[in-house]
């Protein structure tokens, strides 16, 4: 059966000496794998459509084994992610999330269009730190970890002081914070930007001024959040690590 749809490519391999598989997450039939025959070939007709980060207009013949590209056109290339390391690191990243967590063939429009306004704006040079804390949240609540971060996620508290307790699951307050001692003091301004990353859309981000020393409590607190939770070793966000250690 022939099925048209809108898809991302999120993952590529090579098969054969010139066919490759796609992972593609689509609008309407969620995450599915495509094998592109040819895709590998100078002159092949699909050589630009089966490129990482790739949104496209995509139509795949689907029996009961994996689909097979029968037709597509690019919407938006995203050229200029795979040209520019920085940039391509941090797409990377985004789209391995997509890779590793969304469940196969289980369509989820509202990840589909927040994924493209990932990669568009870290395409218009939009802080990529900030766009991939947006994605790793929405990440961990569709995983089935949603961080508590409004109450006490022990007594239900919504005032006073707070910690940040990845392992039980979100901030616990000074009555509470004992059940984890490794539980950490989160400032007013980091808990607020937290908050502001469960409920932005991608599609309406602005341009954020994010002081360094911010960032750095950001990434450590989503760090913690993401290796409490999903036990996934990171190829890409290894990557990052090192490009911003050795100033890459």
């Amino acid at each position: 059966m022939l099925y048209r749809t809108e898809g991302i490519v999120i993952r590529t391999m090579d098969y054969g000496e010139g066919h490759k598989i796609l992972s593609l997450f689509t609008r309407s039939l969620g995450k599915v794998s495509v094998m592109v025959r040819g895709a590998k070939k100078v002159k092949s007709r699909y050589s630009a459509i089966a490129q990482l980060f790739t949104h496209g207009d995509f139509v795949i013949y689907k029996g009961s084994q994996m689909g097979t590209l029968n037709h597509g056109e690019p919407i938006h290339s995203y050229q200029g992610l795979r040209e520019d390391l920085h940039k391509a690191a941090y797409a990377a990243y985004l789209v391995e999330l997509a890779d590793r967590i969304l469940p196969e063939a289980e369509p989820d429009l509202v990840m589909f269009e927040q994924l493209t306004a990932g990669l568009s704006a870290i395409d218009e040079g939009k802080d990529p730190t900030i766009v991939l804390h947006i994605i790793e949240m929405k990440m961990l609540a569709l995983s089935g970890y949603h961080p508590q971060l409004d109450e006490c996620v022990s007594c239900g508290r919504a005032a006073g002081e707070m910690v940040l307790s990845p392992m039980q699951g979100g901030i616990l307050c000074s009555a509470c914070k004992g059940k984890d001692h490794s539980a950490v003091p989160v400032p007013a301004t980091i808990l607020r930007l937290l908050r502001l990353f469960q409920r932005v859309d991608l599609r309406m981000l602005g341009t954020a001024d994010v002081k360094p020393e911010t960032k750095k409590r950001l990434k450590a607190a989503m760090r913690a959040f993401m290796d409490a939770h999903l036990d996934i070793r990171w190829k890409s966000r290894n990557f990052i690590d090192q490009m911003e250690k050795y100033n890459i």
